[in-house]
């Protein structure tokens, strides 16, 4: 049964939410804000709850990057350090799991990588089945593979469940010409083509991911996740964030 959310009706019914690892902590610190990811639980239920089939792909760099782990040493193998970022993602998978059915949202946590004991495992028809039935379905451990990022998995998850759109989760309001953080004057764009992403080198995901959002022509919306209420935003269809598609980004009805 959907609830009326006070955002408006969702324009999209399928969504592919990708969250990274930095959202389950506090600015510049590590580990899990039991804050944070019942902020984020939050709006994801009442997102589910308005009737919108939600999957969230969810990164592991709060707990452990495995890009990073074999920098200037040779101890651990790199292809190692990428299953040891995977297995990151799952403990993520777990604690929003768990925040969300608190909240009384049936959820399922799918991995790539069998940990059957935890979570169940990735399998398309069973992941769309849980979404036709409402449940919000949490993707953990990327595509099983390393060397791939788990922007790449939410490009590829997006494009095989079938979602209208993959949000992509930051800390800032779209995509800039600079970094904001940095560089005050930095300009916010509102819409960009796949190529001028390419061309220009933004950093909105990886390369890998946009070419695979391009070749699929799975739209991209970059947006504020921080502020309360924007992940309902988003899905309603108001003018926030960044659109990164071919395509002109699409208008709730009323504002046609």
């Amino acid at each position: 049964m959907s609830t009326a959310s006070p955002y408006g009706p969702p324009l999209f019914r399928r969504v592919l939410l990708k969250l990274s690892g930095e959202s389950f902590c506090r600015p510049g610190e590590g580990g899990i804000s039991v804050d944070e990811v019942s902020r984020i639980a939050l709006q994801a239920s009442r997102v589910a709850a308005a009737g919108v089939q939600l999957a969230i792909v969810v990164g592991g760099g709060n707990i452990l990057r495995g890009a990073t782990l074999t920098r200037g040493s040779d101890v651990i193998q790199e292809a190692t350090a990428h299953y040891m970022g995977m297995t990151a993602t799952v403990i993520n998978g777990l604690a929003l799991q768990d925040a969300l059915e608190g909240l009384g949202c049936e959820t399922r946590l799918l991995t790539t990588i069998r940990m059957d004991e935890v979570a169940e495992p990735f399998i398309r028809r069973r992941a769309l089945a849980h979404l036709s039935r409402g449940r919000v379905v949490v993707l953990a451990t990327g595509t099983g593979s390393p060397f791939v990022t788990t922007d790449t998995a939410a490009a590829l998850r997006g494009k095989e469940l079938g979602a209208e759109v993959l949000m992509k989760a930051t800390r800032v309001e779209g995509v800039y010409s600079a970094d904001p953080e940095k560089n005050p004057h930095a300009v916010r764009y509102d819409h960009l083509t796949y190529d001028q992403v390419l061309r220009d080198d933004l950093k909105v995901m990886d390369m890998t991911a946009i070419g695979m959002c391009l070749d699929n022509h799975l739209p991209i919306l970059v947006f504020n996740f921080k502020k309360e209420g924007n992940i309902e935003r988003a899905i309603a269809g108001e003018a926030i964030g960044t659109w990164v598609s071919n395509s002109p980004r699409p208008r709730p009805a009323n504002l046609v």
